[in-house]
């Protein structure tokens, strides 16, 4: 399946309609408020405004299955994520990414790309997944991947027809 068949919902719960990404490269986050990684908002934010205009989109989705460290509301967390790191990227709905309640979206792309060693486990926040244009997942990224990896692999999937 391509990820543009799933369904999902903003921060605020409105339907939002993945198929009107097709054509577009996805880069798809488990973010969390309080964890190491959360200053990655901002690098996000900076890929985010770089290639928005040529087909790029982001899509941040709050996740608290791990340590706890997103316990509050979507709608928190998009204001959260607003005033500290200045996000304009699309924050979605806070979701599960493991287990018999994952988000569909998230057990497919997990299927696609399941990682180290085949495990489709997500380990942390921050696992990012970059989807072409086509709706297929192009590659999984690691929490510790930062901008400059990300950058080249986006770049690649963005000159690609």
């Amino acid at each position: 399946m391509s990820i543009h068949d799933y369904d999902c919902r903003t921060f605020s719960g409105e339907p939002f309609n993945l198929r009107a990404l097709r054509g577009q490269v996805l880069l798809i986050v488990n973010v969390a408020s309080q964890c190491g990684f959360t200053s990655q908002l901002r690098d996000l934010e900076h890929l985010y405004l770089r290639y928005r205009d040529r087909g790029f989109t982001l899509l941040g989705f709050p996740c608290n299955q791990f340590a706890r460290q997103s316990p509050e509301s979507a709608l928190d967390f998009c204001r959260f994520a607003e005033q500290h790191y200045g996000v304009s990227f699309q924050i979605m709905e806070k979701i599960k990414v493991n287990g018999s309640d994952a988000h569909p979206l998230f057990v497919e792309l997990k299927r696609q790309a399941p990682g180290l060693l085949g495990i489709g486990m997500i380990k942390w926040n921050f696992t990012k997944f970059l989807v072409g244009r086509d709706g297929r997942v192009i590659r999984r990224f690691s929490p510790h991947d930062g901008e400059l990896v990300l950058r080249e692999a986006l770049e690649k999937a963005l000159d690609e027809a």
